[in-house]
C-alpha cells in the first residue's frame, strides 16, 4: 500500500512539473513575440503601421484616460486663433512640441490643444511648416545615445551602460522603422552611431 502511494505521488509531481515548465515556456515565447512585432495592416488605400512595444517592467498596456467630452472647459478663454499664434511663437522661440503643451497647461490653463484649436500641437506645427525635422521621441532617444557613447569612452568597464545602450538604440531602430512606414521620416533615413552627434544640431 506504501508502495502504491509514493508510485501515485512521484508521477503526479513530475507531470505537473512539466506541465507548469511548458506553460511557462510557451508564455514567455508569445510574449517576445509581441513585444518584437511590428505590423502593418491594410485599411483600403492607406496603410496603417502599428508600434511594436519597448523595453520595459510592465506589459504595455497602460494608458491614459481623456474624458469624452471634446469640447474645451468652461475655465478656457483663449480662442483658437490665439492659440496656434501662440504655439508658433514658442515653436520659433526653439521649444520642443511638449514643452508647448506644458507652458500652454501651466500658464494658460489649457489642457487639451485639441479641444481649443481643433488639431494637436505637431500638426499645427506641421501645417505652419515650423515641425522639427526629426520626431521629437525619436530625437530624445538620439541625444540618449549620444550622453551614454561619450560616458563609455571615459568609462570603458561600464558594462551595464554598455547593455542599456544597446537597448538605446534597439529602440532608435524600431521608432525610425515604424516613423518611415508612417511616412513621417524619409526612407532612406538611417541611424549610424559615429555620426548621430551630427543629427542633434
Amino acid at each position: 500500500m506504501i508502495f502504491f502511494f509514493f508510485l501515485f505521488f512521484f508521477f503526479f509531481f513530475f507531470f505537473k512539473q512539466k506541465t507548469a515548465y511548458e506553460m511557462l515556456r510557451s508564455l514567455v515565447g508569445s510574449e517576445m513575440c509581441i513585444r518584437d512585432r511590428v505590423s502593418t495592416q491594410s485599411t483600403g488605400e492607406h496603410t496603417r503601421s502599428n508600434m511594436g512595444r519597448m523595453h520595459s517592467k510592465g506589459k504595455g498596456i497602460a494608458r491614459r484616460s481623456l474624458p469624452y467630452k471634446r469640447t474645451a472647459p468652461s475655465w478656457v478663454k483663449q480662442s483658437a486663433s490665439a492659440c496656434v499664434t501662440e504655439i508658433c511663437a514658442m515653436a520659433k522661440k526653439g521649444f520642443t512640441p511638449s514643452q508647448i503643451g506644458v507652458v500652454l497647461r501651466d500658464s494658460h490653463g489649457i489642457p487639451q490643444v485639441k479641444m481649443v484649436a481643433g488639431n494637436k500641437i505637431v500638426r499645427i506645427l506641421r501645417s505652419q511648416g515650423l515641425a522639427p525635422s526629426i520626431p521629437e521621441d525619436l530625437y530624445c532617444l538620439i541625444k540618449k545615445a549620444v550622453s551614454v557613447r561619450k560616458h563609455l569612452e571615459k568609462n570603458r568597464k561600464d558594462k551595464d551602460s554598455k547593455f542599456r545602450l544597446i537597448l538605446i538604440e534597439s529602440r532608435i531602430h524600431r521608432l525610425a522603422r515604424y516613423y518611415k512606414l508612417a511616412k513621417r521620416l524619409p526612407g532612406n533615413w538611417r541611424y549610424e552611431s559615429s555620426n548621430a552627434a551630427a543629427l542633434l544640431v
